[in-house]
């Protein structure tokens, strides 16, 4: 299959692994470019038989994925344009009821009937983030990784399916203390949650992942079908009733104080690489 369609990312097939590079500056945000092009590649790539493995990384050095756009909370047509879009991308795969576009591509992506993998080498926040949970697994650089949910101190929740699968990865206690805390989670630390498999030396990331994944794929697709429904029947996907729920609490906080903040913090420096640095930094010292 032809994957050069999709803007924001680079696609490269070998070995029956599918290497999936977001290449879109300067933060790889989840906006009206990333969303679409993801959820269209995840369309394709469901039924390419020549792909038993897909790795997610950045070119960015500094960034897997910034977040959403912060455009969504301060221009009123930014996330209708953004899931417009997305649904165009995939127009045969209809979003389900009381879903948002986010919660749905990561629905999306979870059940793919490829093994997904996460390689993050770079901060990934907000929407990035909760992409990454939606993966089948994740792998971190040490030193190098950050991990972070900061939507609380937007004065909402993370609404892509972020409370609910970050839940499902690391437990109620957990989740509660990184969602309302907003803190960002290192690779050590992400690993001890079980937020993320493994934290690995950041020069051993690369090959690490690229076995494993190698690995992975000389197994074939029935055996990884039935192990992903044994699997599924003891940790069972979020059922549907849940993403509703979060998308119903995300909605009912919006309002002008949100969009308020949301302007304060883009002035500040929030969606520029310098303010993304140390964002946590950055919101408390303008809290």
């Amino acid at each position: 299959m032809d994957y050069h369609d999709w803007t924001g990312l680079t696609v490269a097939i070998a070995d029956g692994v599918a290497t999936v590079t977001l290449d879109h500056p300067p933060l790889n945000l989840m906006d009206a470019v990333l969303l679409p092009s993801l959820r269209g590649f995840v369309r394709q790539v469901r039924d390419d038989a020549d792909v038993r493995v897909i790795v997610f990384q950045s070119a960015d050095d500094e960034f897997f994925s910034a977040h959403g756009d912060m455009g969504y909370l301060t221009d009123p047509d930014a996330l209708p344009t953004a899931t417009r879009a997305a649904i165009a991308a995939a127009p045969d795969t209809p979003v389900p009821d009381g879903l948002n576009i986010i919660q749905a591509l990561g629905v999306e992506v979870r059940a793919l009937p490829q093994i997904t993998i996460g390689k993050i080498a770079g901060f990934a926040r907000g929407a990035g983030n909760e992409f990454l949970m939606s993966l089948d697994m994740r792998f971190a650089a040490i030193g190098r990784s950050g991990q972070a949910q900061p939507e609380s101190l937007l004065g909402i929740l993370p609404g892509g399916g972020g409370t609910l699968n970050m839940t499902r990865l690391v437990g109620r206690a957990r989740a509660l203390e990184l969602i309302v805390g907003g803190q960002l989670v290192d690779a050590e630390a992400a690993e001890r949650y079980g937020l993320v498999n493994r934290a690995l030396p950041a020069a051993e990331l690369d090959a690490f992942v690229d076995t494993l994944a190698r690995r992975m794929a000389r197994v074939g697709p029935p055996v990884v079908a039935a192990i992903k429904t044994t699997v599924d029947a003891v940790a069972p996907t979020v059922p549907h009733e849940a993403y509703e729920v979060e998308n119903t609490s995300l909605y009912a906080l919006f309002g002008d104080d949100v969009v308020t903040t949301a302007h304060r913090q883009v002035a500040a420096g929030v969606q520029t690489r310098d303010g993304e640095r140390d964002l946590e930094g950055l919101l408390d010292r303008i809290a």
